[in-house]
């Protein structure tokens, strides 16, 4: 067995690696959990029941130590959806738009009157 190297982060990247397909897939996988860790400090006790407070007991205090602490106990996961999925959710958002439910209420559309703005008054006195 090869010695484990030093490094100044602690788990070690190649750790990390191990636990999911990239870095791309990492780093990204990072930031969300970091930036959900982060909400529930800065809204504690207001955010409960909509962000999931850190996994993990952590020494560190930064959100994004925490949450590359949790990739690598395997607490937080990822899932890439597979063709048959993206069909599905492309399909019902097709399906919303034709029911109007993803309509933009404030869109103008091109060669409709836009309503114009009620003038001002004169403050000619």
């Amino acid at each position: 067995m090869a010695p484990k190297r030093m490094t100044l982060m602690d788990p070690a990247v190649e750790d990390l690696l191990d636990k999911v397909d990239s870095k791309f897939t990492l780093v990204t996988l990072g930031a969300k959990r970091a930036r959900e860790i982060n909400a529930y400090y800065q809204g504690l006790g207001e955010v409960l029941g909509r962000v999931v407070p850190p996994q993990v007991t952590s020494v560190s205090g930064k959100p994004i130590s925490i949450a590359f602490e949790e990739v690598a106990q395997g607490k937080v996961t990822y899932h890439r959806p597979d063709a048959d999925e993206l069909a599905a959710e492309a399909a019902a958002a097709a399906d919303a738009e034709s029911s109007g439910f993803l309509s933009d209420p404030f869109r103008v559309v091109e060669g409709e009157a836009v309503p114009e703005a009620p003038a001002a008054p004169d403050d000619a006195s």
